[in-house]
């Protein structure tokens, strides 16, 4: 177990890392910010959305870091927000004004990172990586904890996915698209029959 614990937090850095491109002094500035967020449940259920306190009190235990949430909560929204390879003004508006009436924002840190993302495309991998890791901690949790992880992780970007414009609502290819991305997203949540 303690091997398991010690690779996902590896592969939270390699995640943690990718969100927070380096020479982006902004996300860089974002990511001091959470470092400097107590590690507690409430916290981790502000980032994440998830509000079960026994998965929150083993993610606490898994010392999965507030910087490591915030980019596990983020990264699906962005994916759904470029499932057509761009976003103009117009949809990034209406991207926001939906984020802010369903709740994803509950501190300026969170929806400042998730502007940054829907003004620069995410890099390359970055789902992958986020995908990869879901995995890693879905091989540490029960089935019943892996429903409310996904849950908690997938019900914005599923709202997300409804909010892009008109233009964008009407064109079947975008639609597709998010459906297969939030399908590879909603995978991530299986068990493996491999160790990672």
């Amino acid at each position: 177990m303690k091997e398991k614990i010690d690779r996902l937090r590896a592969g939270g850095k390699t995640l943690e890392d990718l969100f927070f491109f380096e020479k982006d002094l902004t996300l860089l500035e974002k990511k001091k910010q959470l470092r400097k967020m107590e590690h507690s449940l409430q916290t981790l259920s502000e980032i994440s959305g998830i509000t079960d306190e026994a998965l929150l009190r083993k993610l606490v235990d898994f010392n999965i870091q507030v910087e490591v949430m915030a980019t596990l909560s983020i990264i699906p929204l962005v994916e759904i927000a470029w499932a057509d390879g761009q976003i103009d003004k117009n949809e990034r508006s209406e991207i926001l004004k939906a984020a802010e009436s369903f709740g994803v924002f509950k501190g300026q840190v969170n929806r400042d990172l998730f502007e940054h993302w829907l003004t620069h495309h995410p890099p390359k991998g970055m789902t992958e990586s986020w995908i990869y890791y879901m995995q890693g901690l879905c091989q540490l949790l029960s089935k019943k904890e892996r429903g409310v992880l996904k849950a908690g992780f997938l019900q914005w970007a599923k709202k997300i996915g409804e909010a892009g414009s008109d233009e964008a609502k009407t064109k079947s290819k975008t639609t597709r698209r998010k459906k297969e991305i939030l399908l590879q997203l909603e995978q991530a949540f299986e068990p493996l029959n491999y160790k990672i």
